[in-house]
């Protein structure tokens, strides 16, 4: 059979810290036992760090530089867009997720026709309680916009605001986003159940890092996840 192309979007804004680190990791994980060959894409939102450099340092990255920051998600949106795998990981520039899950992640996905797999940081044993290093602020908020999501689209899922996500490519970029900024998580969840598509959850690794470190996610993005939710609840 031939294979398959993962391709791997990470939107990034003034990462320098931490962004050399993942594309090393991302580099050195190897798809072949699940049939894939990586497409890395970068899309810097207007970095005024080192953030560029670094991306344009390692081979096999494709950069995409955005004249001026206007947020996470049309970053997203950019990168999605530039994507021509067969399947579209979304990858946070920083190193609280672990590149490793992509594996269990794609193996859910493979044998199914579901859309997406989201890992989730609170499935199941040492995972489903607040994480080591996470504030109660972003534990809770993440919690209860689970629960947001329940009533806005009459699905549960674990952890909507997950930063790795997984999609079919064709899902992913047959959905017409208007969002910008962190509250793009939930217009894709919010449309992709409405049209009635599958997502799948499982347990991946979770390393947070404070607002010292460079956590940009704040109560104001949780105000606007929760009017995205309801927003676009019917697509």
């Amino acid at each position: 059979m031939a294979s398959q192309t993962l391709s791997i979007v990470i939107p990034a804004f003034n990462e320098e810290r931490y962004l050399g680190t993942l594309l090393e990791r991302i580099t050195q994980l190897d798809l072949s036992g699940v049939g894939l060959t990586k497409e890395i894409i970068v899309v810097d939102d207007g970095s005024t760090d080192g953030t560029v450099a670094i991306a344009r340092g390692h081979d096999g990255v494709r950069v995409e530089v955005m004249e001026r920051n206007a947020g996470k998600g049309t970053a997203i949106r950019r990168g999605i867009g530039l994507a021509t795998g067969d399947f579209i990981i979304i990858q946070d520039a920083d190193l609280e997720y672990d590149p490793g899950d992509y594996v269990p992640m794609v193996e859910a996905m493979l044998p199914t026709g579901t859309s997406a797999v989201y890992g989730s940081r609170y499935m199941s044993g040492w995972l489903r309680g607040k994480r080591p290093g996470q504030s109660w602020v972003a534990y809770l908020g993440g919690r209860t916009l689970s629960v947001v999501g329940l009533l806005a689209t009459g699905r549960y899922l674990t952890d909507t605001v997950t930063a790795l996500k997984l999609f079919r490519r064709e899902a992913i970029q047959s959905l017409q986003l208007e969002t910008t900024g962190f509250e793009t998580d939930h217009e894709i969840t919010s449309r992709l159940l409405a049209r009635g598509d599958t997502i799948l959850e499982v347990p991946i690794r979770y390393y947070p890092r404070s607002k010292a470190e460079g956590k940009k996610i704040g109560m104001r993005d949780w105000l606007k996840a929760v009017r995205t939710f309801w927003r676009y609840r019917k697509g």
